[in-house]
């Protein structure tokens, strides 16, 4: 058996809705921009790792920076060579290699900003 509804109530769920639904939506689309960006960096991260790997065992920045850029292929915007930067240029037995990437996501919505430069970097000892 329901309890009946009393005049002053009516109407009482739709408000809380409209005040509840902006939160919501919000919480929502913050976790679609996280999840998106998250999902750049982790490729990000596995480029720089490739370049630096390739960087090391072939000493040509023009083949690691063309293997970073091709490992992370799903980008939108795609990752460019000159968003790579390899220190040192050449890499000597028993040194280190760098690969940094910088690279600038736009954002689905306007919410958090208009875009977020998101970094990675790879290291790697050279002549493995």
């Amino acid at each position: 058996m329901r309890p009946k509804r009393k005049a002053h109530e009516s109407g009482a769920a739709a408000v809380e809705f409209a005040l509840i639904l902006p939160v919501f939506v919000l919480m929502i689309v913050g976790m679609i921009e996280f999840s998106r960006l998250y999902n750049v960096q982790i490729s990000l991260s596995n480029a720089a790792r490739e370049g630096a790997r390739v960087m090391a065992i072939y000493n040509n920045t023009g083949t690691a920076s063309s293997a970073a850029v091709a490992a992370a292929p799903g980008l939108s915007p795609a990752l460019t060579s000159g968003e790579i930067s390899i220190s040192p240029g050449t890499c000597a037995y028993g040194q280190t290699v760098t690969v940094s990437i910088t690279h600038t996501v736009p954002l689905i919505t306007d919410y958090f900003g208009i875009s977020i430069p998101l970094h990675a970097k790879g290291v790697m000892l050279c002549g493995g």
